[in-house]
C-alpha cells in the first residue's frame, strides 16, 4: 500500500511540476492530455515487448484476447444494444434507443433510457421514478448554500415565477429534470501565469518570520506526508516554512466558505475545525491537520466551508509566494540537472527537451558514510545517478568490485533485465544522488537503453547493480 501511495505522490508530483511550468488556460484538459499522453507511452511500449513475452508464455494484454473472443463468438454486431447514447447529438446513428419528442422540435435522446445499459443517467428524462426534489434537497444542492451555524436564519429563498404558457414544455411524456442538472458542472480554474527565468531580474523576496526551532521542527514533519511538499529539496522545505503566517480565529468563525476563491494553505497548529459541504459536516481536522492545498496551485473555487469548533491558531501561506518560491527552486533545479546531465557521456544523444523531461524526473536522495543505497538481493525499483561522493560496490561473490564517483550510475541493470540487484553499493562518505523510478525509465531512457545494454557491467563479471 505505501508503495502505491509513493507512486501516486510522485505521479501527482510531476503532473504538477508540468502544470507550473507551462501554466495551461485549461487545467483538466492539461491533466486529461497528460495522463492519456504517459499511457500511451506506456501502452506503446508493452506492445513492442508483447512478442517476447508470447514466446515466453506471458499474455500482456489478456482483455484484448477477451474482446476478441467475444466478438467472434457474437452472430452480428447489429443485435447488440449500446451501452449508453450520446448526449451530444440529436439523433445517435449507434443507438437503438427510444426518442423523447418535445413540443415544437426534434427528436433528442438525454442520456441512456434502457434497463441494460451500462450507466443510468441523471438527466433521463423518460421512465424515471424519481420523485420531484424538495425544497430542503434543493437548498442542499446549492453549491453557495454556508452551513446553518454561520448563516443568518433571516433569509429565505424566492419562488421561481411561473413561465407564460406559450414558454412552458409539455412534461407529460417525461419527468421534471433533477434538480442537480447543470449544478455540479467543473468549474474553472486558473493560476498567475510566472516566467522562472525572470525571477532572478525582480526584486521580491520571500518573506521571513522568525520561527523557533521547534516550530520549524513541527511545521517540517506537517510537510513530510503533503504530496505538495513532500518533493521540495530542503532549501525550498525552509523557505517555505519561513513564509508561513500566523492566524487566530475565535470559535464559530468562518474560515474560509464553499465557493469563494482560494488564496491561503492552512495548518492547524491548535485547536478544532469542521468542514462542511452543502450545510452538511463532512469531516474535522485538528492539531497538525492540514487543508486548502488546491488553493496554492490554481485560483479555483473553494470545495467545503472551515468554520473554527473551537478557537483556533492557523499557519497560513498564500498562493503567490508559494508559487514563486517553488517555481524559483523547480527552475534553478532543472538547470542544475541539465547541466549535470550533459556532462554524463550516456546521455549526450538526448535533445535539449528529453534532458529538461529527464531532469524534472530526478529526486534527490542523501546518505552518509557507511548507508547501504542498494542491497544485493533486493528487488530494485530506481536507476540512480551519482551527484556528489563516493560509493564502494561489491558482492557475496566478488567482494570488492569498483569504486564509483561523480558522474558514475548504478541500478540500470534491476530495471533493464527485471532481475534482483546484482551488487551492494555503499556510501564512502557523504553521498548525494539523483534518483529515477522504474516508470520514468522505462519513459524517458529509450533512446539511452541500447546504450545502457552495450554497457552491462555483468558480460565482464563486474555487476554495479
Amino acid at each position: 500500500m505505501s508503495h502505491n501511495n509513493s507512486l501516486v505522490s510522485e505521479e501527482l508530483f510531476q503532473l504538477q511540476k508540468e502544470i507550473l511550468a507551462k501554466n495551461p488556460q485549461d487545467v483538466l484538459q492539461f491533466c486529461a492530455n497528460y495522463f492519456n499522453n504517459k499511457l500511451q507511452g506506456q501502452r506503446s511500449y508493452l506492445w513492442s515487448q508483447n512478442a517476447k513475452a508470447q514466446a515466453a508464455g506471458i499474455n500482456l494484454f489478456p482483455s484484448v484476447d477477451t474482446i476478441n473472443a467475444q466478438t467472434n463468438s457474437s452472430n452480428s454486431t447489429s443485435d447488440r444494444e449500446p451501452s449508453f447514447k450520446s448526449p451530444f447529438v440529436l439523433k445517435d446513428p449507434h443507438s437503438t434507443h427510444n426518442e423523447n419528442v418535445l413540443v415544437g422540435e426534434k427528436s433528442h435522446a438525454v442520456g441512456g433510457g434502457d434497463d441494460n445499459s451500462m450507466f443510468k443517467s441523471n438527466f433521463d428524462l423518460e421512465g424515471s421514478e424519481q420523485a420531484p426534489p424538495t425544497k430542503e434537497e434543493m437548498d442542499s444542492q446549492n453549491p453557495s448554500s454556508k452551513p446553518s451555524r454561520s448563516l443568518s436564519q433571516s433569509q429565505s429563498q424566492s419562488q421561481p415565477q411561473p413561465q407564460p404558457q406559450s414558454q412552458q414544455i409539455n412534461t407529460s411524456s417525461f419527468q421534471k429534470i433533477p434538480i442537480s442538472f447543470n449544478a455540479n458542472r467543473r468549474t474553472s480554474v486558473s493560476a498567475e501565469a510566472l516566467n522562472p527565468a525572470k525571477l532572478k531580474t525582480e526584486s521580491w523576496k520571500p518573506p521571513q518570520n522568525n520561527l523557533s526551532l521547534t516550530e520549524e521542527e513541527n511545521l517540517a514533519k506537517n510537510f513530510q506526508n503533503n504530496f505538495l511538499f513532500k518533493q521540495l529539496d530542503e532549501n525550498s522545505k525552509k523557505t517555505v516554512i519561513s513564509a508561513l503566517q500566523t492566524k487566530h480565529f475565535k470559535k464559530d468563525s468562518v474560515i474560509i466558505t464553499q465557493g469563494d476563491e482560494g488564496d491561503f494553505f492552512y495548518i492547524i497548529e491548535s485547536g478544532t475545525v469542521d468542514f462542511y459541504v452543502n450545510n452538511a459536516k463532512v469531516n474535522s481536522g485538528s492539531d497538525g491537520s492540514s487543508f486548502g492545498e488546491l488553493a496554492l496551485m490554481y485560483n479555483s473555487p473553494r470545495a467545503a466551508t472551515a468554520i473554527a469548533a473551537t478557537d483556533v491558531t492557523l499557519w497560513a501561506l498564500d498562493r503567490l509566494t508559494f508559487r514563486r518560491i517553488l517555481l524559483e527552486g523547480t527552475f534553478n533545479r532543472r538547470l542544475m540537472y541539465e547541466d549535470f546531465l550533459k556532462s554524463i557521456d550516456i546521455f549526450k544523444s538526448l535533445s535539449e527537451h528529453e534532458l529538461s523531461k529527464l531532469a524534472d524526473a530526478l529526486s534527490t536522495e542523501m546518505y552518509k558514510e557507511g548507508d547501504v543505497i542498494v542491497r544485493e538481493g533486493e528487488q530494485g525499483e530506481n536507476f540512480y545517478l551519482i551527484e556528489s561522493g563516493t560509493c564502494q560496490v561489491s558482492n557475496k561473490k566478488l567482494g570488492d568490485i569498483k569504486k564509483l564517483t561523480k558522474g558514475d550510475y548504478f541500478g540500470e541493470l534491476a530495471l533493464l533485465k527485471e532481475m534482483p540487484r546484482q551488487a551492494t553499493v555503499t556510501a564512502t562518505n557523504n553521498v548525494i544522488v539523483a534518483t529515477l523510478g522504474k516508470s520514468g525509465f522505462q519513459r524517458l531512457l529509450g533512446p539511452v537503453v541500447d546504450v545502457l545494454k552495450d554497457r552491462d557491467p555483468t558480460k565482464i563479471q563486474d555487476p554495479t547493480a
